[in-house]
This record gives structure tokens, C-alpha cells and sequence, in this order.
């Protein structure tokens, strides 16, 4: 039985958990991390089989795997202690890998993993098969709701608005490491003014290409 900690008890974060806790094969719940502590502890009476809320720097003491859940700007104070003990780390904020590739070597050393589900990466399986031939480039176009992008640092630096929109708008035009820079979630404290739209979601044609 493989032990998994959630870092993050957010909107993502929670809905794992509580699928872990309700039973998956293999697996069992040892802990979660949250920024608001007594809101996650007040939240394990959800759970069948309620868990310890710990520090970000403890979940690779007590899990064998660990799934990032949190804003990108902490991926490194969960994973440098996970993989420094050589457990798995699943990355959701896979761009974040981009300005620390060291995690990887670190991984390597230390007999860690990291692992990156496709989430939002459209047919990351198709680039992977193709990867084995030859790749000049990777276009890709996402299109988020405009509250996917509320406070992402391009945004706000070049006074960017996405409230009201009810037509497509291109916001960003980059490569994949520019995008995910630019257009990353900001931390939770950095976020607390942020837009939400609670009408119909407006298409939007932010171009995010993102290499793989």
C-alpha cells in the first residue's frame, strides 16, 4: 500500500483526496498540507479516514507520493524535500518545472520521480509519440475562461482587463516558456483582488504554446 500526500487543499487538491479516501487500489491518504490550516482541519470530517494537515517541507516524511496541488511560486518547497527522499512527486504546475529543471537532477540523485499528467496539455501523447521522429515546432492554442486568468502577472503588468468579455480576445502571443512566466496563477495572496466571472465563460484566444 502506497501512501499519498495532497500539497494543496484547494478546489483540486480537495476533490484527490477525497478520492483517495474513498478508496483507490494501492493507495491510502496520509496527509495534506493547506494554507489555512484549521479550514483543512475543519474540512477532514468529509473524509472517512481524516488525516494530519502538515507543513509543505513534511509531506515526504509520512507519503510515499506526493501530489502538487498548490500555485506554481511553491513547487519547490514541496518538491526539494519529497525528492530529496526519493519519493514521487506528481506536478500539476508542470510549467514551474521549466525554471527549475534542477528538481529533475535532484530526482535522478536521489532515486525520486517526478511524474506530469497531460491535465490541460492537449494531446501531450500524440507530441510524445511524435517526439520520436523529428519536431521543428509545437503550436498550440488554449482558450481559458477569463477568470482562469485574474491576476496572471502579464495581465497586470500591461493592464490587460478580461472582465465583461463576451467575444473571443487575444491576450498573449509567446513561446512556452514566456507563456508560462507570463501567464501563471499568482499565489493565493497575490490573487485575493482577482475577477471572477460568474456569468457565461467568454471565449478567449490566449495562444499558450507549451513544449514538452
Amino acid at each position: 500500500m502506497q501512501r499519498v500526500a495532497i500539497a494543496g487543499f484547494g478546489a483540486i487538491g480537495k476533490v484527490v483526496a477525497e478520492y483517495v479516501d474513498r478508496g483507490i487500489d494501492g493507495l491510502s491518504l496520509a496527509a495534506v498540507s493547506a494554507r489555512d490550516t484549521a479550514r483543512a482541519e475543519a474540512a477532514m470530517v468529509a473524509l472517512t479516514r481524516p488525516v494530519p494537515v502538515l507543513p509543505l517541507a513534511r509531506l515526504g516524511e509520512v507519503a510515499d507520493i506526493v501530489v502538487e496541488c498548490a500555485p506554481a511560486a511553491v513547487l519547490r518547497e514541496i518538491a526539494e524535500p519529497a525528492l530529496a527522499a526519493g519519493r514521487t512527486l506528481i506536478v500539476l504546475s508542470c510549467g514551474a518545472l521549466v525554471d527549475n529543471f534542477d528538481l529533475v537532477e535532484l530526482a535522478r540523485r536521489q532515486g525520486g520521480r517526478i511524474l506530469v499528467p497531460t491535465g490541460a496539455l492537449l494531446a501531450l501523447d500524440a507530441v510524445q509519440a511524435a517526439a520520436v521522429g523529428d519536431i521543428s515546432r509545437v503550436h498550440m492554442i488554449t482558450r481559458k475562461p477569463p477568470g482562469g486568468l485574474a491576476g496572471a502577472p502579464y495581465l497586470v503588468e500591461n493592464s490587460i482587463s478580461v472582465e465583461g468579455l463576451n467575444e473571443a480576445k487575444r491576450v498573449f502571443n509567446g513561446t512556452a516558456r514566456e507563456s508560462d512566466r507570463h501567464l501563471r496563477n499568482p499565489p493565493p495572496d497575490q490573487a485575493e483582488g482577482a475577477i471572477h466571472d460568474r456569468g457565461r465563460p467568454a471565449r478567449m484566444r490566449p495562444r499558450r504554446a507549451r513544449s514538452v
